[in-house]
């Protein structure tokens, strides 16, 4: 066996050499060199002293997200079906799965880093004519024998130019990609679930609004046939409210369909077939607008934000992909090793003599190939400037979410404000207009108009309301929300929706 001892020392040995690799040796790319998202200083949302009261707002600079973020709405139903959703959505298993597949692919590229060995065992049985030792007429003796021969196959390519360190490399960075591309999906999924509960709320409220609409008009009808019946009033102005009711139950069913889809659309957040709808609902008294809204620093939010450090990754892999396309323009050496036993029985595969080995190495390098190694290469270092604008868009695409919801928040608040008061003002010029009905001191048209400026005032406040509540959580999710280093696991969904601080897990392997 010392033939074998042998080769194995000088595979070793190869080894040893394989310590260059040729390309670029990626650098994260430093953080944009802003200290904050818009040209002036930032202000929290700002509220007229003279108008309605409305919540107050305070951005937090340099303040951490909390990892459920979502509990400063203040909702069990959202807590519960945000959890209902992160356990049970096929999104988030395919994200987990396509981890798996990556890192599976980086691990058997890993394997090409050792000799590549394999065994074979082959017995065959002969039987040929021995011409030479026939003396006489008649058939000419015969000998038959069986050979067994059993041997190793051993190559190795050493990695001399990195082309393996690169190809690892390159599948590690894929890896660390999906493991983004898994972060950026459950952000996905707890903001949509939040900004559809929002809008089921929305939806909810504007649909209380009509039905009030509707009662005052009818109402206001049954005036008018009263009057009409004591000869106060004329038979056009009765047929005047009966189309204007219809007209406002009209709008009723339209708003009606939405909630149903909306309603759909939470049972498949969930992960839940339309045929078993969610048990939570959602109105706009029960979802509290957070107060103080932590504002990250831009070098933090780039750090945390998935999609950003996905395009980080995917900058990561092209960078390596070049090294790949050089270290295959360079010579390539392979060692190859064929120790084996060669006996006429199984038995003495083993015994002195028996024994043979083959040791080969060859070098190859490419003369000419109509420049074909070399294009490659210029389209992996072209596909580098295409990763790295591809990161530069997506953190300037990042810095302008955070931005346009910073500055939804400092519009909303005067737009509450502004809804409110012409609510109020509607509300109670209707009131007054249906006294004077009563009294006969007023003109349908006049009617009209305030009961249509009441409904339109009522349906803008509740969707003021309810966009202030979207641009919040747009603001959370923009920010990149709040994945704790920790949960970068195989159980991740245990320690994301674990209440308080996220567990201290090891990273599975």
């Amino acid at each position: 066996m010392r033939p074998v001892r042998d080769m194995s020392l000088g595979l070793s040995a190869a080894l040893l050499l394989t310590s260059c690799a040729v390309g670029p040796n990626f650098k994260p790319p430093p953080a944009p060199d802003v200290g904050g998202y818009t040209p002036e200083q930032l202000k929290s949302p700002h509220a007229d002293p003279a108008g309605p009261q409305v919540a107050p707002q305070r951005f937090k600079v340099g303040a951490d997200i909390a990892p459920r973020w979502w509990v400063a709405f203040r909702s069990q139903p959202l807590n519960a079906l945000i959890r209902k959703s992160v356990a049970q959505s096929p999104t988030l298993e395919a994200a987990e799965a396509a981890i798996k597949v990556a890192n599976f692919n980086a691990l058997a590229q890993r394997g090409l880093y050792y000799p590549q060995v394999s065994a074979n065992y082959n017995a065959s049985d002969q039987q040929f004519s021995n011409m030479a030792a026939q003396q006489g007429p008649g058939n000419p003796p015969q000998d038959r024998y069986t050979l067994h021969t059993a041997q190793l196959t051993i190559s190795f390519v050493p990695d001399i130019w990195g082309q393996n360190f690169r190809a690892v490399e390159n599948l590690d960075a894929l890896t660390e990609q999906a493991q983004f591309q898994l972060e950026a999906a459950y952000l996905a999924l707890t903001a949509n679930v939040v900004t559809a509960a929002i809008q089921e709320a929305s939806l909810r409220g504007q649909i209380a609004a009509t039905e009030r609409i509707i009662k005052i008009e009818r109402d206001i009808l049954g005036i008018l046939k009263s009057q009409l019946a004591a000869g106060q009033a004329a038979q056009v102005d009765v047929l005047t409210q009966e189309t204007a009711l219809a007209q406002a139950e009209q709008t009723l069913p339209p708003l009606q369909k939405q909630l149903a889809v909306q309603r759909n659309l939470l049972t498949a957040l969930a992960g839940q077939f339309s045929a078993k709808e969610i048990l939570e609902t959602f109105d706009l008294q029960h979802l509290t607008l957070p107060r103080n809204l932590p504002v990250s620093l831009p070098g933090t939010m780039v750090a945390q934000r998935p999609d950003v450090r996905a395009a980080e990754a995917s900058l990561h892999s092209a960078s390596a992909l070049v090294g790949v396309a050089i270290a295959a323009r360079l010579p390539n050496i392979t060692l190859s090793g064929n120790p084996g036993s060669s006996a006429f029985k199984p038995a003495e595969l083993f015994a002195p003599g028996t024994l043979f080995y083959t040791v080969v190495g060859s070098a190859t390098q490419t003369v000419f190939d109509g420049f074909t190694l070399y294009h490659r290469q210029k389209a992996a270092e072209a596909a580098l400037e295409q990763a790295g604008a591809v990161y530069r868009q997506t953190v300037i695409t990042a810095l302008q979410n955070v931005a346009d919801a910073l500055r939804g928040l400092q519009a909303d608040v005067r737009a509450v404000q502004a809804a409110i008061k012409a609510e109020e003002a509607a509300k109670a010029s209707l009131d007054i207009i249906q006294k004077q009905l009563t009294l006969g001191q007023i003109n349908q048209v006049t009617v009209l108009t305030a009961q249509q400026a009441y409904l339109n005032t009522a349906i803008a406040r509740v969707q003021a309301q309810a966009t202030r509540l979207t641009d919040t959580a747009a603001l959370f999710m923009a920010l990149g929300g709040g994945w704790p280093a920790a949960c970068t696991t195989a159980v991740w969904r245990d320690c994301v929706l674990k209440d308080g601080s996220p567990v201290q897990v090891s990273d599975a392997k």
